[in-house]
């Protein structure tokens, strides 16, 4: 045996931490956030402190928004560094679920590193121990199991020298990417043992790079080349794949128009001839028409999801086929899908060279310059002082932005109507949470943003229930020095599921203020909620005064928060599809049985295969 070194398992794990990197040399995992209490403050917290000149700890607000923030990093990275969070056992523990179940959803790494109970049982129950009846073995960590890639719970040392090569393989794995828990005993945090020096030397986790099978190759070009009106589907897998100029070549090559996700939008510039823009729920007409006809459906780096596929409604043509080009199983034999397992840069290039000199006859003329001609208005500064719309806003935010602007949301009215109409105009461009659409995601999320690429102009979309949701982070981007602009539309409530209740044939009811006990009680000044937390922030009375505040976002040393009152009821209404939300059955209301037939019409129209 080899040289070893004594340390507890809490400094091994930091250490070990620390020598990881990436095949750009770089550390993986950049620095850990914290929030210290019984269960990590006496073995991580020492641990940490210990390496804390050369593997930061920042401290957060909120267990779950530090998480949320973390993955953020990560996604705008493209999965190449990822960040870790540790929490007290517990509530703080319990605390961070949500984010993974975010980071599981989207396929996007973090190192959760919860405190667990005694792994002697020494003192049990201790304080913030759930205790389970049945089980003995049961701690509030369990819930991590159905929302991480891979779980394990540290009850010795020695265990660390599977555990976290294994948790490390996770993250950087394509296909098995996701969050990674270590449940760590606290008692083992502080335990020593004798662990080998060569553990600790520094690794590199390279991108593996899967290429496709070749028969199921054959196959996929033989399905293409036979097709009259064949559209690429383009997820966020194409980002992380960093298959964007790939993704350009190929369409351009075999003159296949693309459709672009919510996680997939900006893998083309907007103004691209063959960029369609956005698909499904929450696109435009040029990409759902085409879809709509297509005969051959190539879905590359995406989990057709049901915003993009309209509830299996969209890809309506009886004879259409589909393909998925993904580097998970699980995603390419979706929905019957034939498919090409494979990292999406090599399996275009490779498909390509299959394809040979074949060209699409499919037409899209004139598609997009109709589209853009009826929405492009509906961003244009109103004439009089009527109340702002969110598409108004967006305009605002458009023309004030850069080639290094990158706008961010995740949940409510903003993910929508940014899908629609934002012009993105690079890669990394759009980084929009639409896999769990979290409310509460947005102002962590800017902040992981900016310090996973401090020179972009990082603009953060939130209404003010989501800020309500979670907004503590603010705190802490304040007291670091991480500027951001947040543009907050207040629309008193939550606009967005006010629009689908309607749409559902149901009455205005417990979704905006108004229409909840006690809601014309409530009058939230959030600029000064902002301005409490160490932002700076203004009120702005049109969109005239909001394109004069985001003239001076680049003044703030931290956040910038700019709040304009909107009206709840307006949005986009070229574009889009059906979505398949249950309408009930039996109402008393007309306008639910009016609704409930429709739903049973578009219900018609679904596709199982």
């Amino acid at each position: 045996m080899g040289k070893t070194i004594r340390l507890t398992a809490a400094q091994a794990m930091v250490r070990y931490i620390a020598a990881q990197q990436n095949d750009d040399g770089e550390r993986f995992i950049e620095g850990c956030w914290a929030i210290f209490g019984h269960g990590n403050v006496a073995g991580l917290g020492e641990a940490l402190h210990g390496a804390k000149d050369n593997f930061p700890t920042w401290r957060g607000h909120n267990e779950q928004t530090m998480a949320h923030a973390a993955i953020a990093y990560a996604k705008q990275l493209g999965r190449r560094k990822a960040m870790a969070v540790t929490s007290s056992i517990g509530p703080g523990a319990a605390n961070m679920v949500t984010a993974a179940a975010l980071a599981h959803v989207n396929r996007l790494p973090v190192l959760l590193i919860p405190g667990d109970v005694f792994a002697d049982r020494g003192p049990d129950p201790v304080l913030q121990q759930v205790e389970d009846f049945t089980d003995g073995t049961v701690t509030v960590n369990d819930c991590f199991k159905p929302v991480t890639r891979y779980f394990d719970r540290i009850m010795r040392p020695e265990q660390l020298l599977t555990a976290l090569p294994r948790a490390f393989r996770t993250m950087t794995d394509p296909a098995e990417c996701g969050p990674v828990c270590l449940s760590f005993c606290q008692d083992v945090q502080a335990e020593a043992f004798d662990y080998p020096e060569s553990f600790f030397e520094p690794k590199i986790w390279r991108q593996r790079r899967m290429r496709p099978d070749e028969f199921d190759l054959a196959d996929v070009a033989k399905l293409i080349r036979g097709a009259r009106r064949p559209v690429i589907v383009a997820g966020g897998g194409v980002l992380y794949a960093q298959a964007t100029e790939a993704l350009a070549d190929f369409a351009q090559t075999h003159n296949i128009p693309v459709t672009e996700t919510q996680a997939g939008k900006s893998v083309l510039p907007w103004d691209h001839p063959l960029n369609l823009g956005p698909i499904g729920v929450t696109g435009g007409e040029p990409s759902n028409t085409v879809c709509a006809e297509a005969d051959v459906v190539i879905g590359v780096g995406t989990r057709f999801q049901d915003f993009t596929t309209g509830s299996w409604g969209l890809f309506a043509n009886p004879a259409r086929r589909l393909i998925s080009l993904n580097v998970a199983a699980y995603d390419a034999m979706k929905h019957g899908a034939v498919p090409l397992q494979s990292d999406a840069l090599v399996g275009l290039e490779e498909l390509g060279e299959a394809l040979n000199s074949y060209t699409s006859p499919g037409k899209i003329d004139g598609l997009k310059a109709d589209w853009l001609g009826k929405v492009d208005p509906l961003t244009d500064a109103p004439d009089g002082n009527e109340l702002a719309t969110d598409m108004q806003v967006i305009g605002a935010v458009q023309r004030a932005s850069t080639e290094e602007t990158v706008v961010m949301c995740a949940a409510g009215t903003m993910p929508g109507e940014l899908h629609k109409l934002w012009k993105a105009s690079k890669p990394g461009s759009y980084h929009m949470e639409y896999g769990f659409s979290c409310m509460g995601y947005e102002i962590a999320g800017a902040m992981g943003i900016k310090m996973a690429q401090p020179e972009r102009d990082v603009i953060c979309f939130t209404g003010d229930g989501t800020y309500m949701m979670a907004n503590s982070e603010m705190a802490t981007a304040a007291m670091m020095g991480i500027p951001f602009t947040v543009v907050v539309t207040d629309n008193r409530g939550y606009g967005c599921i006010n629009r689908l209740q309607m749409s559902t044939g149901s009455a205005e009811f417990n979704n905006l203020l108004d229409h909840s006990i006690g809601g014309e009680n409530s009058n939230i000044d959030f600029a000064k909620h902002a301005e409490a937390m160490g932002a700076v922030s203004v009120k702005v009375g049109s969109i005239a005064e909001l394109e004069e505040a985001l003239a001076k976002r680049a003044q703030a040393k931290g956040p910038y928060v700019i709040v304009i009152d909107t009206d709840p009821y307006p949005s986009t209404e070229p574009g889009g599809t059906w979505w398949d939300v249950g309408v009930p059955e039996v109402s008393e209301r007309a306008e639910v049985n009016a609704a409930r037939a429709k739903y049973e019409t578009n219900k018609k129209t679904q596709r199982a295969d």
